[in-house]
């Protein structure tokens, strides 16, 4: 089949259409997929921070603790010793 000059191919520019369709589908989900992974590592980090603060929390609340029983047993030991 010969080509006359002037005249568009629609074959040849359904099948670049469709390719260049398709592209823009995969890419798209690509980004979609992107931006979704993250969102989820963000809140995966929220979450991580949120339980490292509530480990400190507890780590601090416990070394209080401990201070303040070191604290009695040394006073007591004073009284005895007196």
């Amino acid at each position: 089949m010969r080509r006359r000059p002037g005249r568009v191919n629609l074959l040849s520019m359904g099948r670049t259409c469709a390719l260049i369709g398709l592209f823009l589908a995969l890419s798209g989900c690509g980004v979609a997929g992107t931006g979704a992974a993250a969102a989820a590592g963000g809140a995966s980090e929220a979450q991580q921070a949120a339980q490292a603060h509530a480990t400190e929390e507890r780590v601090r609340q416990q070394l209080d603790n401990a201070a303040r029983e070191a604290a009695a047993q040394r006073a007591g030991a004073e009284e005895q010793a007196k």
